[in-house]
């Protein structure tokens, strides 16, 4: 049975500025960001993550335990970490679509956390915020049964990805299929199924824009649970997509260095020969002059094979 939501103007809206802007990444090759780029995101997006979840660590503290130093924190805050790491280290192993990968995620996530981590929970459960009963998730007897469907959802339904990974993020906290850490198991597989089609989401630290605007998070989840259907819930979600996705191609206009021009291109052109020109093609931000001072460093430093003189220069990356 599909999951019950609507799609309004709003959404149509937003699902096509997200095309383009996965358009214009795609066609700059900006859905790899640069190695000090992908390891800044990553902690930026773990770090988001587990605060939701009240945990204490700073981005600092969570780089020098990413580079295998000692830190001083909470044992727990320290783990829960550790398993963030693990898990996002393992992405691209995730299919989304199977419940097998799901428990083995949130076996990594809450591992030493909570007992019987990685086992859908057969007991039921609810959400309580301060005295108040926020959410009675579906009975525990249920909860395999709706996941598969959910699953069988996200695998055969025709709508797009970008609004399918939204309708899942939200029925999955519905379900509350785990008895804890659904939150973060919930942003980490809307990441995945994105990721899945569009490799610039591994990379992309969407949960920072969620704990920025996390009571308005909270207050669409509770206010599609009171309209019976993920709408209000779709459009949040699209709306921190687009804007993560422009912060990609803002991020771009500023000035890279040179040795990460030349290791971005390479990535694009791999082994082939190319021209200057073609590398204009690629940093139309930058003039002649600075592509030709990229280029001739990238044969200083033994990176590059020029051939050829003058209008007939060609180049070519090494190894």
């Amino acid at each position: 049975m599909k999951p019950p939501y609507q799609i309004t103007s709003t959404i149509l809206k937003q699902v096509n500025l997200i095309s383009e802007c996965l358009g214009e990444i795609n066609g700059s090759h900006l859905y790899k960001p640069t190695t000090e780029l992908r390891k800044k995101n990553r902690i930026k997006t773990i770090q988001s993550s587990l605060e939701i979840e009240g945990n204490t660590l700073t981005e600092e503290q969570i780089t020098a335990l990413l580079d295998n130093k000692r830190i001083i924190a909470p044992k727990k805050d320290i783990l829960e970490v550790q398993n963030a790491i693990k898990v996002y280290e393992q992405l691209r192993t995730f299919k989304s679509s199977s419940l097998k990968d799901l428990e083995r995620g949130h076996k990594l996530l809450m591992e030493g956390l909570i007992d019987n981590a990685g086992k859908l929970r057969t007991r039921n459960a609810g959400i309580v915020k301060g005295n108040k009963v926020e959410h009675i998730a579906p009975g525990g007897d249920m909860v395999r049964g709706l996941m598969n469907d959910l699953l069988s959802y996200l695998k055969t339904d025709d709508d797009l990805v970008l609004i399918k990974s939204c309708v899942f993020h939200y029925e999955f906290e519905f379900i509350h299929p785990f008895l804890d850490g659904n939150g973060r198991m919930g942003r980490l597989w809307q990441t995945i199924i994105l990721m899945e089609q569009y490799p610039v989401f591994e990379y992309l630290p969407i949960e920072s824009l969620i704990k920025q605007n996390q009571e308005r998070y909270y207050y669409v989840l509770s206010l599609s649970d009171k309209m019976g259907h993920s709408t209000p819930f779709i459009e949040f979600m699209l709306e921190l997509i687009l804007s993560a996705l422009r912060e990609v191609l803002s991020l771009q206009n500023k000035t890279l260095t040179i040795d990460e021009r030349l290791e971005l291109f390479k990535e694009k052109i791999g082994n082939k020969s190319f021209t200057r020109k073609d590398y204009l093609q690629q940093y139309k931000n930058i003039s002649t002059s600075t592509a030709s001072r990229d280029l001739k460093y990238g044969v200083d430093i033994g990176m590059l094979n020029k051939e050829g003189e003058h209008r007939f220069v060609s180049y070519q990356y090494k190894g």
